[in-house]
């Protein structure tokens, strides 16, 4: 009769996105992973193969249980409140850890094809995300109508890159909430 697992995989995960988020990929030591996820090294062979498709499984977790939450906002598609929303969220995602995804990317997307593809599909999705509500935007008057929308749509991505990094340096700060405010507010109408 099969054992049954010891472990919670969505804890192992949450525990694995702390460790990457410290440490990187490349700086996150197998010795700590196991460590912290509670995990043997054999069981966690069996598991996920390799320290390499551990990292994808734990990008689509990170994406699905913490991303998710901000891109909600944005596939509402309430116009700029649904922009607002996805950058409140977002903050309160990175402000003092980062972006794992984002982190991943810079790291490992030069290398790595799996990687690059997961980051061009994310930063396509969020740009047609924005483009979308921005669209909406601008039929509700919330936004001059003058702003070329796909070019604003791939500057708020720009940004949102931007505030992944800045994310770890602002801490606790107010920094990114004030950015957010300076970057939204010369869309609105005068």
């Amino acid at each position: 009769m099969p054992r049954k697992a010891l472990y919670n995989v969505e804890e192992v995960l949450e525990q694995a996105i702390s460790v990457f988020l410290e440490h990187g990929y490349h700086g996150a030591a197998m010795d700590e992973i196991i460590a912290r996820t509670d995990f043997n090294r054999r069981g966690f062979y069996i598991e996920f193969g390799s320290k390499q498709q551990f990292l994808y499984i734990v990008l689509a977790h990170y994406q699905e249980q913490h991303l998710s939450k901000a891109f909600s906002h944005l596939e509402h598609n309430q116009g700029m409140l649904s922009i607002q929303g996805f950058f409140t969220e977002y903050i309160d995602l990175v402000k003092g850890r980062g972006c794992l995804l984002i982190n991943i990317i810079t790291e490992l997307g030069f290398d790595d094809l799996k990687i690059r593809d997961i980051g061009r599909h994310y930063l396509d999705r969020l740009q047609i995300d924005f483009i979308g509500c921005l669209e909406k935007a601008q039929k509700l008057g919330e936004i001059r109508q003058d702003i070329n929308i796909e070019s604003t749509g791939l500057q708020l991505c720009s940004y949102v890159q931007g505030f992944a990094v800045n994310g770890i340096l602002a801490g606790d700060t107010d920094e990114l909430m004030l950015a957010t405010q300076a970057i939204l507010g010369p869309l609105k109408p005068e």
